[in-house]
């Protein structure tokens, strides 16, 4: 199975997209036709996920964005935009702190930048040892079922769950416990101050009906403005009638957004 897509001129700006938890590289696809007039896109499977059958040691977020940038830099490119959406947003933080000086940009949408209280750190993994444990036994199509009722995905419809439970059913359930358990949310770093090694533009998209997430961006942007002088370093777009997973459900909002964000000629230009 392929396990990269690429779109786009190859001589325009490289846009590195990872996507989600569950996901794959062709979750990017429906911003392809505007998104590939100004970037040459390269969308990537996560370890474990579609075409991509790399296992992670645990802790697995350092080395899964170690095999994430040797390819990048193997096709060549040394320098890259980043964009990341999820579990892909957080790794993309472990990129941003291991590859500093590798990034044009970095995008995240919808991404905790780590735990920092014990207690929240012990409930998370007893959590994620649950799912991953349901995600080993269960069918997929029922652990599929169970995932999309969770709270961050209240503004799905139930077509557009059974939709993504087609969609996702690809996946091999066990590269998925291997990726899920190696880059829990319980064994990341705290990676709110990551951003002040680097030195490009760093903005955060979310959904303001996305109250867990609009509350983690807002409350990242405040510790690092009682910290250090880097708070400017983290700009926030908050984008309304728009839950946890933008770029899926409204597309054509969330390219605008970026485009706006990066301001990058178009092909047109890169042309004259």
């Amino acid at each position: 199975m392929v396990k990269i897509r690429r779109f786009g001129q190859p001589q325009l700006p490289a846009l590195l997209m990872l996507h989600g938890f569950l996901g794959s590289k062709d979750d990017w696809s429906i911003l392809m036709p505007q998104l590939s007039q100004y970037f040459h896109c390269i969308c990537i499977d996560l370890p474990g996920h579609g075409g991509n059958v790399d296992t992670l040691d645990s802790p697995g977020l350092h080395q899964a964005a170690e095999l994430i940038v040797n390819k990048m830099h193997h096709m060549g490119y040394q320098q890259f935009h980043l964009l990341g959406y999820s579990l892909g947003g957080r790794i993309a933080l472990h990129i941003a702190n291991d590859f500093a000086d590798s990034l044009l940009s970095i995008t995240l949408e919808s991404a905790h930048p780590g735990l920092q209280d014990a207690k929240q750190i012990a409930a998370r993994a007893q959590s994620d040892n649950l799912w991953a444990n349901k995600l080993q036994h269960l069918p997929l199509t029922d652990f599929l079922g169970l995932w999309y009722q969770q709270a961050v995905f209240r503004d799905l419809t139930e077509h557009q769950k059974q939709q993504l439970i087609t969609l996702r059913q690809i996946n091999d359930p066990l590269r998925l416990a291997n990726c899920y358990l190696t880059t829990s949310l319980s064994l990341q770093q705290d990676c709110r101050n990551v951003l002040e090694k680097l030195s490009c533009p760093c903005h955060f998209i979310y959904g303001v009906d996305d109250k867990k997430f609009a509350q983690v961006a807002t409350d990242w942007q405040a510790t690092l403005a009682d910290t250090s002088s880097s708070s400017a370093n983290l700009q926030l777009h908050p984008l309304h009638a728009a839950g946890h997973n933008i770029h899926s459900l409204h597309p054509q909002l969330f390219t605008d957004t970026l485009l706006t964000l990066l301001c990058l000629d178009p092909i047109a230009t890169l042309k004259e």
